[in-house]
């Protein structure tokens, strides 16, 4: 069976059990904590103003970036915990979400973002987007250790099937959306959300909810309403962050905390702050506010405007969760976990700033995989409250850490029980559980992962190398305010950045958002490393130094790329199908509202009933998705978004210049192209 190593240490579990440090799993003499685990979506680095102080800056720029980056609550739980210097994630958010669920590394359970109504016939174990079917699921083996456990907000880790909803993987309860993102208010599906058109035309609301009598779409009317998108009070109701927000309130509130051998694990997935780029306005009004008293200028970004009105939501959202387990009594004995999902997305319209960090979401340099995390909460030894942890840490490394306190094996039976099938079957066979357990390397010290971590198939780390291989985009270093005038500019002007065509489809069909690849990687800042960048990341953590051509480093280069190759072989990647109409069908037999397709015949309660103008209506809809998706018209409509999109997108007003006149100097010196 798997160990990981902190698991199998027992000179390190002795070592703790007489500092008092070893986890209550292993001990087995105080309480397991509660777990408050926070993933924040698409978040930057110098988004989070613990990265913004420090030092006392040195320019206008850098201190005008200190006055819009807000994160009060942020920054106090970080001076009450651990902060994570060396957080890994994967690149883009559905492989780092299925990684954290699984406890595998992205590269061995779903290195890619796919379409949710994907499915192949063929393979009913991993033919489907996100996690394969027969893994166990991080709550599942968190309920095994006596937890409670709910979910709140994104999910992204697969819905083709009941087991691959939060549902399946062992949350007793969830309310939240199960694609990339969706509008905040009217929680529907749209472009600048996810990129795609799908086969269902964008008519579905991704907007559901689970509990102990109940499964299916959320049916309060004013939940999905967009009346109150200009409502002047601080927390609409129908603004989605607010209702997960009281979801999370609730489930707090309603845990009985007496019960020692039941804690509450409480997974909190914030659709903040990727896109669409979208807040309340009162809180427009706020960071402005906070803005002034700082004593900084106007925003002169329309876009830097909202994702820093939106991190503010998120910090005080956070907040509010903080201050209910104070008043339940429970935060003495509770572990927070924050973490962002990915780097921030440093194309228009994703607004997010890494500075001084190279590069973002999309790519594997720091800016796009090392990102925003910390521990705290009254869990924290004292003595260890307001460090900083240096010890390299991946996503994946949450399911042991987590199992060790719940006192469970990290071995997935399941999967291996469904490998003895899948061999006879010829198909891909499920990894292991490649967790570490941390818990003993963030109260102690040290590095719990001083051998290669696969970062994709194009990157590899070995403390304190980093190899990075093939075409990245966004390969670039942003300013202390960003994005700024010269980014409006620079895509009024046609030179970028574009947001990546990676995920851009139109029914099923990837379509490209620039005339040719020359012209796409040119207005997506793309860099090519071919077979090899070499980054010290240690010495030189904004990686400005390739060392790939130094003589000194030949035999390191030479020795990563035969790692990269070698653990590229093991890379999962099934044959996951193509977009099915099922889940359209489904869809509308729900009320329009996105859920699993295959095998879910005993998954939903009983939809509402449907008035007459409303069947009439679905029938509409249903003749419209096969007609746009038949054989004859499907191909007509695809060749023809591929000539339109690319000037469209050229067409696209992607953000505003709204205080030019008092930036026009100072942007100037702000943008590296």
């Amino acid at each position: 069976p798997h160990h990981s190593p902190a698991m199998t240490s027992a000179a390190g579990r002795a070592a703790l059990l007489l500092l008092g440090l070893l986890p209550p799993a292993v001990s087995a003499a105080a309480r397991k904590p509660h777990v408050l685990f926070i993933l924040a979506d698409d978040y930057g680095w110098a988004n989070m103003a613990h990265h913004r102080r420090g030092s006392s800056p040195t320019s206008a720029e850098e201190q005008q970036g200190q006055a819009e980056v807000h994160t009060p609550t942020l920054d106090s739980l970080i001076d009450a915990g651990i902060l994570l210097e060396r957080h890994y994630t994967y690149k883009i958010c559905s492989p780092t979400r299925s990684s954290i669920q699984s406890g595998r590394l992205a590269v061995h359970v779903n290195p890619i973002n796919l379409p949710v109504a994907s499915q192949n016939y063929e393979d009913p174990v991993s033919g489907f987007s996100g996690i394969p079917r027969n893994m166990t699921g991080l709550a599942e083996k968190m309920r095994e250790g006596g937890y409670r456990t709910h979910m709140v907000g994104k999910w992204d880790c697969g819905m083709a099937t009941p087991e691959q909803t939060p549902k399946g993987r062992g949350y007793a309860s969830w309310l939240g959306y199960y694609q990339h993102a969706n509008e905040y208010w009217r929680k529907n599906s749209v472009f600048q959300a996810t990129g795609e058109i799908d086969r269902c035309l964008n008519r579905m609301i991704d907007f559901s909810m689970h509990n102990e009598t109940y499964s299916g779409g959320v049916r309060d009317a004013a939940s999905l309403s967009g009346a109150c998108l200009d409502d002047v009070e601080a927390d609409p109701a129908c603004y989605e962050e607010h209702i997960f927000k009281e979801r999370a309130l609730e489930i707090i509130q309603q845990h009985d905390a007496s019960q020692a051998d039941h804690p509450l694990f409480l997974f909190y997935a914030f659709h903040l702050v990727h896109t669409p780029l979208q807040v309340p306005i009162a809180w427009l009004k706020k960071i402005d506010a906070l803005l002034a008293a700082a004593g900084g200028k106007p925003f002169s970004s329309e876009n830097r405007r909202l994702y820093a009105a939106m991190t503010l939501y998120m910090d005080s959202a956070i907040g509010e969760a903080i201050s209910a387990l104070k008043a339940k009594g429970m935060y003495d004995d509770t572990l927070i976990i924050f973490a962002a999902d990915n780097g921030g997305p440093i194309y228009e319209p994703g607004a997010a700033n890494n500075h001084p960090l190279k590069g973002g979401k999309y790519n594997d340099w720091e800016g796009g995989v090392r990102t925003n995390a910390f521990v705290s909460g009254g869990f924290v030894p004292k003595e260890r409250r307001g460090a900083r942890f240096d010890g390299v840490v991946s996503a994946a490394d949450w399911y042991g850490t987590l199992l060790e306190f719940a006192g469970v094996d990290a071995v997935d039976q399941k999967a291996e029980k469904a490998n003895a099938w899948l061999k006879d079957h010829g198909l891909p066979l499920l990894a292991p559980v490649d967790s570490v357990a941390q818990w003993q390397f963030l109260v102690a010290g040290g590095n719990g992962r001083p051998g290669p971590l696969h970062l994709s198939e194009n990157a590899v780390l070995q403390w304190p190398y980093k190899l990075v291989t093939g075409k990245q985009p966004f390969s670039t270093w942003t300013g202390p305010v960003y994005p700024n005038c010269s980014t409006v500019r620079s895509m009024d002007q046609h030179n970028g950045p574009l947001p990546p065509a990676t995920d851009v489809r139109f029914l099923g069909a990837k379509v490209s958002i620039a005339e040719s690849e020359a012209e796409e990687a040119r207005q997506t800042w793309t860099q090519d490393c071919s077979e090899g960048c070499l980054v010290n990341v240690e010495e030189d953590p904004t990686e400005h130094t390739n060392l790939a051509g130094d003589p000194e480093h030949e035999d390191i280069l030479n020795s990563l790329q035969a790692t990269l190759k070698r653990l590229n072989k093991a890379i999962f990647n099934p044959d996951r199908g193509t977009e099915r109409l099922a889940v359209c069908e489904v869809a509308i037999d729900q009320g329009r509202v996105l859920g699993p397709f295959v095998d879910s015949q005993e998954f939903y309660s009983s939809p509402p009933a449907r008035s007459r103008w409303e069947r009439l209506e679905d029938e509409a809809l249903r003749h419209t998705i096969h007609v746009v998706n038949s054989d004859v018209v499907r191909p007509k409509v695809i060749s023809a978004m591929k000539h339109a999109l690319p000037a469209l997108m050229a067409r696209k007003n992607w953000d505003k210049c709204i205080a030019p006149e008092r930036f026009e100097e100072l942007d100037a010196e702000l943008l590296t192209v």
